[in-house]
């Protein structure tokens, strides 16, 4: 699954571990702007969100990273469409803090106005990337917060505690109550990384999930580890439950291939990444729920034209689901335009949208 903060949850929905099958508390969305924890401010002008992987080797790095990190470099490659029109104004108030104006029509989500604020600190530390020894420098203390147009406040802080130690905290309030809550923290050993989340712990209610997480480097291409969800409360069967999931990973030059399975609850995901060259990056995923007595594979790829600032994001999947996003810098004006389609073939269901990015 990985860390209970690591997938976003479209309109403040509960979210499913994909290796356990356990439910878990809704998340909010990314950092207003792109860019990754502790990451500075992006410059005004800077084009897209996608990840670009180096052309050179895959497995230079010999730190497996965190476990919420296991599909990572496949799952990247699928787009995250999206329906109706939105403007996004991101301004920089100064080398630590910037804020940012959404504004949002469509059917499926309340339009509306959203504000974003992202303030970092001045702690630095290096960090290395994926692919790389280069260490990448990164300023903690992070906090976000955005407002969506129901009043509703997401607010994250993260921080860099000791050079092995990370930790983060999510809040949800709405109706100026408190309404969800993650905490968690990360140990980056030399060759492994452990991690514990907790969310919605309620001493009152005598409720709430503990999720820990283990990665290990085996050889400096493959790595395995485990992950524990524990999940108690009222609502749950039996007041409790848990489930264990086992999961590897090995990366060669150019292609990395990855798996996750929870034999109590009879999930499987794997994935594998592909990078074919002149911008063009492919994977493949599969879900499967012997439970559900379902599977779901799925094809995506990424196109970048660097000349042309453009980059393409697609995906197919065994549904007849087919969804794209295209990204195209407009220079000299300093703006993204961002164009979307989803298509539900078996459901008769399609949307479109339309956004632009100012900043």
């Amino acid at each position: 699954m990985g860390n209970v903060y690591a997938a976003g949850s479209p309109g403040g929905q509960p979210v499913t571990s994909p290796d356990s099958g356990v439910p878990l508390p809704p998340v909010t969305a990314p950092i207003p702007g792109g860019g990754g924890p502790g990451a500075r401010p992006r410059p005004t002008g800077t084009a897209t969100d996608v990840t670009k992987v180096p052309e050179h080797s895959l497995a230079k790095e010999n730190h497996p990273g965190p476990f919420e990190e296991l599909h990572k470099t496949c799952k990247d490659l699928f787009p995250m469409p999206f329906e109706g029109a939105k403007v996004v104004f991101n301004k920089p108030l100064s080398s630590h803090f910037h804020i940012s104006h959404t504004v949002a029509m469509s059917s499926l989500t309340p339009p509306g106005y959203r504000f974003g604020c992202t303030y970092v600190g001045s702690k630095e530390f290096g960090t290395n990337t994926i692919g790389t020894n280069t260490p990448e420098l990164q300023t903690f203390p992070v906090l976000i917060g955005e407002v969506d147009p129901g009043g509703s406040l997401n607010a994250q802080i993260i921080h860099q505690l000791t050079p092995n130690i990370r930790s983060k905290f999510i809040a949800q309030f709405k109706k100026a109550k408190l309404s969800d809550y993650q905490a968690s923290a990360d140990y980056k050993g030399s060759d492994y990384t452990a991690s514990i989340d907790i969310g919605n712990i309620s001493l009152i209610n005598e409720s709430g999930i503990v999720v820990g997480h283990y990665l290990q480097n085996i050889t400096e291409r493959c790595c395995l580890g485990a992950e524990l969800v524990y999940q108690y409360g009222k609502d749950v069967p039996r007041g409790q439950i848990g489930a264990l999931s086992l999961a590897g990973r090995y990366t060669g030059d150019k292609w990395q291939a990855s798996l996750s399975v929870s034999p109590q609850t009879g999930h499987l995901n794997t994935c594998y990444y592909q990078n074919a060259g002149d911008g063009v990056q492919i994977g493949v995923e599969l879900e499967t729920s012997l439970r559900m007595q379902q599977s779901t594979a799925t094809l995506g790829y990424q196109y970048d034209v660097s000349r042309a600032n453009l980059s393409f994001k697609g995906s197919l999947d065994t549904n007849w689901c087919v969804g794209g996003v295209l990204e195209k810098k407009l220079d000299p004006i300093g703006c993204t335009l961002a164009l979307s389609g989803y298509a539900n073939h078996a459901k008769e269901g399609y949307k479109f949208g339309i956004g632009l990015l100012l900043g």
